[in-house]
């Protein structure tokens, strides 16, 4: 009984991290096709900066929770820690492109990363997601609770950019 209790208090701490995660990857690719489309404006630049840090911090814990439970099971989800290895291994060469200065820290190579990032870490949430492994309930419901807040704030600084006129 008590083994059960215990394991129900660690299994959302991974999917809470992904979900961080997967929010800001995408987030970054979107503000990446932001700042192309808005001619050069820098706010869209350092937002993905930003993404980009906090997603690598938030991967980086994830992947050591992830590591833990796979560990203490002796078995499990390799292929998962595995992508989501690869993410963060991507990603953070994506933030170290995104240190340049203006359009080439975005265009060709940082939006291609960027795009390659985001569709490993969607590999790695769906493979958490697969139809027939026992996810919780609040795992999902995280997730789209931190997708809606990301999108609010992103929409909020898309509007008060509009809204300005700068």
């Amino acid at each position: 009984m008590a083994d059960r209790s215990a394991a129900a208090l660690r299994t959302p701490i991974y999917s809470l991290l992904l979900a961080v995660a997967v929010t800001c990857f995408i987030g970054a690719l979107v503000t990446d096709l932001a700042y192309l489309n808005s001619g050069g404006n820098l706010l869209w630049l350092n937002f993905a900066c930003w993404l980009l840090a906090s997603g690598l911090v938030f991967a980086g814990f994830g992947a050591v929770a992830l590591l833990v439970s796979i560990l203490r099971r002796n078995a499990g989800d390799w292929l998962q820690f595995g992508l989501l290895a690869a993410a963060w291994v991507v990603e953070f060469v994506n933030s170290l492109i995104h240190a340049r200065d203006g359009w080439t820290a975005v265009a060709g190579v940082g939006l291609i990363l960027s795009i390659i990032g985001a569709l490993l870490i969607l590999v790695d949430f769906a493979a958490y997601f697969w139809p027939g492994r026992r996810t919780a309930g609040l795992d999902a419901f995280a997730f789209i609770v931190v997708l809606i807040l990301a999108g609010y704030a992103m929409w909020r600084v898309w509007r008060s950019e509009r809204s300005y006129g700068y």
